[in-house]
């Protein structure tokens, strides 16, 4: 899994500037509207919401905002014909990419990434193509910094974590989507602090291209990400440490 936690890291840290953190916010705005609108207002009854207003709180997202969001989902307006999408597609040299979007239009949308994955030297493909390569985890991250990496590793372990990855500054915990917040919980009560938690979509086996590849594959998932229809993107490339440091140049 290491392809997707060097990957979820690098997102995590490009997503403290303020102007990505405005984007991130809208997204998340409508994620809490469509959660609360499928399955109801309460947070304690409703998992999915449940998860969306954690995801929002832990972006530093006011309480305000959250709170605006799970009423818009009653009072219907945006949020009302959002309708949730996988798209499926290969980026250069052949690496598999999943994109969850929640959209309006579908057309729109479909069109958008299209484009992205054209100028990026990749392809949209038909539905099931890849998502076949893909399974739903738990996704804890935790900050490396000051924390004994092993102590923390059996501590996951122990509290039900399927996976652990230690990559650079950041630990990544993988779970059941079912164990997320029993793990979160836990990790909490420990006094370890948990960066971001979210049900996500990771590759079951990477692969490895070669560093122009890999480079581009970085670049059309972060295109990909910047587009306001697309809430979550998810590759199957293991990249290398020389491929992100090139990226992070470019």
């Amino acid at each position: 899994m290491s392809g997707h936690s060097k990957w979820h890291s690098i997102k995590h840290q490009k997503a403290a500037t303020d102007a990505k953190r405005g984007q991130m916010f809208t997204k998340l705005t409508r994620e809490i509207i469509v959660a609360a609108r499928n399955g109801g207002s309460n947070i304690e009854a409703n998992y999915a919401l449940r998860l969306a207003v954690q995801r929002a709180k832990d972006s530093s997202m006011p309480w305000d905002n959250i709170n605006r969001a799970i009423q818009k989902a009653s009072g219907g307006g945006e949020g009302a014909a959002m309708a949730e999408m996988v798209l499926e597609g290969y980026g250069p040299g052949g690496g598999a990419i999943l994109v969850n979007a929640l959209s309006d239009n579908r057309n729109r949308t479909v069109q958008a990434v299209r484009n992205i994955f054209s100028r990026g030297g990749g392809s949209l493909g038909e539905s099931g193509c890849v998502g076949w390569l893909f399974v739903s985890h738990g996704v804890l991250t935790v900050k490396a910094e000051g924390i004994d990496t092993d102590e923390l590793v059996l501590k996951a372990i122990d509290f039900g974590a399927d996976d652990v990855n230690v990559e650079g500054d950041y630990v990544t915990i993988y779970t059941t989507p079912q164990n997320l917040e029993k793990v979160r919980t836990a990790l909490e009560k420990e006094k370890i602090s948990v960066e971001s938690a979210e049900v996500s979509m990771v590759a079951k086996q990477t692969i490895e291209l070669e560093e122009k590849q890999a480079v581009q594959t970085l670049k059309l998932l972060e295109n990909l990400e910047e587009l306001d229809d697309v809430q979550k993107v998810a590759s199957n490339v293991n990249f290398t440490d020389a491929a992100l440091a090139a990226y992070e140049k470019a």
